[in-house]
């Protein structure tokens, strides 16, 4: 069966299976957010917003079925084996147990129920609906061969059909036209949507659901690894572009929310009160539902892959043990409140961000330049440090004091360091001298 293809049906369900896997509760609210922070540089900001939360996702698809890669452990091995399992647990534990995962119950019951909730119940309403939440996203999980199913053929489409409904009314009844743009949007749009696309996770996501892909495409039937690797980036394909459709419009809904609405915090209050704007009481029960099979549906896919993955490093723990990890441990961060949430997940973003990117990057251009291990050595050491002073400098500005503030002098040092780019230049560097060595000393095989 090595020659058999996928139908043009399968490749589409696929493909949105990946998308429903991708698109959670930040892929909804900071969009919304980036367009409000831009207002008339808005097609700027989108452009730099695109390059890391569409495009880097699609390459980071493309670099596991390119390589014929099992998943993210296997692309990092290419450095060495101690920093595969460094890096791995790392960013399996940003997008499941630390952040992702309890980011998805705080947004949907912040932005979903908590109208609905009275200001007293509130805390105690998030713990009960937490609890709800992750129990509903374990049950799914418990069967990591039928998420296509779920996710691709039901739970997918009806958020797009409940999506669509809001967004038809953005384009066709606009509530302005944008304002003044604010902070670094209004000298830098492009740098600035690039970094805030790092806070959907997205890049990293696409290492992580690059293994659920393949072991989809292989209960189809699908051995042959050409193949596998051609199909999983034509599924990727079109949940990219289905992604990039959305955040554009979000984003003009975000903008034009200001012709009606006050600045808010974050994306979440914007997208509540645009709901209610155009469709009243009804709207609230709109966007409770939206938000809520959104998160939902990435929530299963993170615990799948975070049991997936953990299983392969850590052979002697039950996936089903590892999925009940998965789905207990969020609940203890999904109750600190969402604007603590992202303070704290901003700076471990921007650390490990620059170390996903160059690994996508390298492993892309391996049939150019090899796989030496001095090359991808040397590239991530470059990048290391410099991620880590992006990361420092993330932190909040009451933080910058005493030794980190020292530290954080040697950073601005380095080219585009305040919009969080400080890693770039070194990791040029590191790429030049990389290459030398793996020429003079000898390329791995």
């Amino acid at each position: 069966m090595t020659t058999q293809k996928l139908s043009s049906r399968n490749l589409i369900v696929i493909g949105m299976m990946l998308f429903g896997l991708f698109f959670g509760a930040g892929n909804l609210i900071f969009p919304v957010f980036v367009g409000q922070q831009a207002g008339t540089h808005y097609w700027l900001a989108l452009m730099g917003f695109l390059i890391s939360g569409v495009g880097l996702p699609l390459l980071g698809v493309a670099a596991i079925g390119i390589t014929k890669s099992a998943g993210v452990f296997q692309l990092a091995q290419r450095v060495n084996r101690f920093y595969a399992y460094g890096f791995t647990v790392l960013l399996y534990l940003c997008i499941g147990p630390l952040f992702a995962l309890p980011r998805l119950a705080s947004i949907s019951f912040e932005v979903g129920l908590s109208p609905f909730v009275a200001t007293a119940h509130q805390t105690s309403g998030l713990l009960i609906y937490s609890i709800g939440f992750f129990l509903a996203a374990w049950w799914f999980a418990r069967k990591p061969g039928k998420i296509m199913v779920y996710v691709g053929q039901f739970l997918t489409p009806a958020f797009l059909i409940l999506l669509a409904a809001l967004l038809i009314l953005v384009v066709v009844k606009p509530m302005g036209s944008g304002q003044a743009p604010v902070g670094d949007y209004v000298k830098a749009p492009v740098i600035a949507g690039f970094t805030a696309g790092y806070s959907t996770m997205d890049a990293l996501a696409a290492l992580a659901f690059g293994i659920i892909v393949v072991n989809a495409i292989r209960e189809l039937g699908i051995t042959e690894p050409t193949r596998i690797a051609s199909d999983t980036i034509r599924a990727g394909s079109t949940a990219i572009v289905l992604m990039a459709l959305i955040y554009g419009l979000l984003g003009l809904l975000g903008r034009n929310a200001l012709g009606q609405f006050s600045r808010a915090a974050n994306g979440g209050p914007v997208l509540a009160n645009v709901a209610h704007y155009y469709f009243g009481a009804f709207g609230n029960l709109l966007l409770a539902l939206l938000v809520i099979l959104a998160c939902l549906k990435t929530a299963i896919g993170l615990i799948t892959a975070f049991g997936d993955t953990f299983k392969q490093l850590f052979p002697r723990v039950p996936y089903a043990m590892l999925i009940i990890l998965a789905s207990a441990a969020p609940l203890i961060f999904a109750n600190i409140g969402l604007n603590r949430l992202l303070a704290f997940s901003t700076p471990l973003l921007y650390f490990i961000y620059p170390l996903a990117i160059t690994l996508i990057l390298m492993s892309l251009l391996t049939p150019i330049l090899g796989e030496s291990h001095w090359l991808f050595g040397t590239v991530t050491v470059f990048t290391l440090i410099p991620a880590l002073l992006d990361g420092l400098n993330a932190l909040p500005a009451s933080l910058h004091q005493g030794w980190i503030n020292n530290i954080l002098a040697v950073g601005h040092l380095l080219p585009g360091f305040s919009m969080g780019l400080g890693w770039t230049v070194p990791s040029l560097i590191g790429l030049a001298v990389g290459w030398g060595l793996s020429v003079t000393v000898g390329r791995s095989n």
